[in-house]
């Protein structure tokens, strides 16, 4: 089995504007997905809104650190799984299982460091 990071992207304004039953959905999603694949889920987690990041940058004389995410977006980097699948074809078959609403996602298979 190989593993793969889904990165779950969403426009955050929409989400945070959406209401308590848009989050009840997610939650409820969430686990649903999370019973029906739960063999393949290595890890995974929600992330804080992207306004809580920081974001460092090396230089030549060692590092920039500054407050706020890399890049304005619209669509931000809400949470990611990763999972175990027997190849990229299963992986994108979970990923297209993960709630995303206001967004979409992405699928990267890991490269060992070996």
């Amino acid at each position: 089995m190989s593993q793969y990071l889904v990165l779950i992207y969403g426009d955050e304004k929409a989400s945070a504007e959406a209401g308590q039953g848009f989050w009840d959905d997610m939650h409820k999603g969430h686990g649903q997905f999370a019973k029906k694949h739960g063999g393949a889920l290595a890890g995974g987690n929600a992330l804080q809104a992207s306004d809580t990041a920081t974001t460092i940058r090396p230089t030549s004389s060692g590092f920039t650190v500054t407050d706020g995410p890399f890049l304005e977006t619209k669509e931000a980097l809400g949470g990611y799984y990763l999972i175990e699948a027997a190849d990229i074809d299963g992986a994108i078959a979970i990923a297209k299982d993960v709630p995303m609403p206001n967004g979409g996602g992405e699928v990267r298979p890991g490269r060992g460091l070996d």
